[in-house]
């Protein structure tokens, strides 16, 4: 294989690529694509989508090879790595590793699994994703805003406000039963035919969701349904699967309530409670027959005109109260739920065990999540949260900082960081924004 080109050269390439497909599939909407595999293995591709996995990190896969491990050889050692995995796509060799099982404890004492595929296959499904999801972005609806391009969970957030300012004040909170888990495989393999026709690509698919699941104790688990959650390609199969419901929704929209989705999380804004309770069953009939259920402890009416009644989603609690001039008003901020999940990642980076750190490296630490947290949540009415967090952010450190001297309250801290400008501790308070505006219709090209 010839040196991979410059990376800027590359992603003009694949670009270019991308734009053609999209326009051909805007064009075509009844169009099945056929030679798509050729296109994946296409070098300005492979380079492109080793770039993409590079920028998101992540641990390894069970072959124990990470990012850093292939950088660590150098460019040569990063063009072998893609040159070998490009022949092994154009000859079929091509087999797919399991994947690492990773669970994260939920809210509810559940487990959340995650499925951590090698480097190697990270790069092949990133491939995959850049050659297929333009065409299928020209179907995708308005009403899909998770894990597109130039679309964003706060823009479901503010679609979500205009509804409920249009009257739409009865709300379907929903969820699909393990989503992720539960998704037939010969549901999501139709998905994909829908505008694929290339037989390789399809097998190619299958081989991913085929792969298996190695646990924490070694066990390989070989399930029959689902697309492990932490795979790259594993949104966009979402995404299709789900573009059923929402091309099932739309001619209701008008007549029972209006659909807003984020991957597998869904909110649906009715007018009344009877078209509420409509359009709950109408989504239970049309999930059932794509071979998924919703959870009845999770699925729930809401009112939001019934005092101090409201839903979480998004991270977000949203509600319907009246503003100093008695005007109705959607407001929204960060969820119980999200506030003690912050309050954790607080409390685990001001422990007994990060006494030995300077302050710098305190503060560092800190305000990596912190800054993080605050763009996400900026973006709604959290003002008395923020600085509810920023007092439990300076008490904490205050504290740590106080006995990393021997001494005991929070004195000590408060004065060290009131006499040196809080040491740069970041600040949630301020930061408010409201407006968030629709991306331009233009994607690709």
């Amino acid at each position: 294989m010839s040196a991979y080109p410059h990376t800027d050269n590359a992603r003009n390439k694949t670009q270019e690529l991308q734009a053609k497909l999209n326009q051909a599939a805007k064009a075509s909407p009844n169009r099945r694509f056929h030679a798509l595999y050729d296109r994946i293995y296409r070098s300005d591709v492979l380079d492109s989508a080793w770039e993409l996995v590079k920028k998101n990190h992540g641990a390894p896969g069970v072959d124990g090879i990470s990012i850093e491990d292939l950088e660590a050889e150098g460019p040569k050692g990063v063009q072998a790595f893609l040159g070998e995995l490009q022949q092994d796509l154009l000859a079929h060799r091509y087999e797919p590793q399991p994947v690492r099982r990773v669970s994260i404890p939920k809210a509810d004492g559940k487990l959340r699994h995650l499925g951590i595929p090698t480097v190697r296959d990270r790069v092949a499904q990133a491939a995959a994703k850049l050659v297929l999801e333009p065409i299928f972005e020209a179907d995708f609806l308005d009403c899909s805003y998770g894990f597109r391009p130039r679309r964003s969970a706060h823009q479901a957030l503010e679609a979500i406000r205009a509804e409920v300012h249009r009257g739409r004040v009865h709300v379907v909170d929903a969820d699909i039963a393990a989503f992720f888990d539960s998704i037939p495989r010969e549901v999501i393999l139709d998905a994909m035919r829908t505008r694929i026709c290339d037989r390789r690509v399809v097998e190619l698919i299958r081989g991913w969701l085929r792969a298996g699941i190695i646990t924490a104790e070694g066990q390989l688990l070989d399930p029959d349904t689902g697309t492990p959650q932490g795979g790259v390609l594993s949104p966009l199969l979402a995404n299709a699967v789900l573009h059923r419901l929402d091309q099932a929704w739309q001619p209701n929209s008008i007549r029972l309530g209006v659909l807003v989705r984020y991957a597998d999380d869904l909110v649906i804004l009715c007018a009344t409670r009877e078209r509420a309770q409509a359009s709950l069953g109408h989504l239970r009939a049309i999930l059932a027959g794509m071979g998924l259920t919703l959870s009845d402890a999770k699925t729930r009416l809401v009112n939001l005109r019934t005092p101090r009644e409201g839903f979480d989603f998004l991270g977000f609690h949203h509600r319907l109260a009246k503003t100093k001039k008695g005007k109705a008003n959607c407001y929204r901020w960060p969820s119980k739920k999200a506030v003690a999940k912050a309050r954790d990642q607080i409390r685990s980076r001001t422990g007994p065990r990060d006494r030995s750190k300077s302050y710098q490296a305190m503060v560092k630490d800190l305000n990596r999540y912190l800054v993080g947290w605050r763009g996400y949540f900026r973006h709604g009415n959290s003002a008395k949260v923020f600085s509810k967090l920023d007092h439990y952010v300076f008490e904490r450190l205050a504290r740590l900082i106080t006995r990393k001297h021997g001494r005991s309250g929070a004195a000590y801290g408060r004065w060290v960081l009131a006499t040196n400008a809080y040491l740069g501790l970041a600040k949630l308070s301020g930061s408010i924004v409201y407006d968030v505006r629709m991306p331009p219709a233009k994607v690709y090209g």
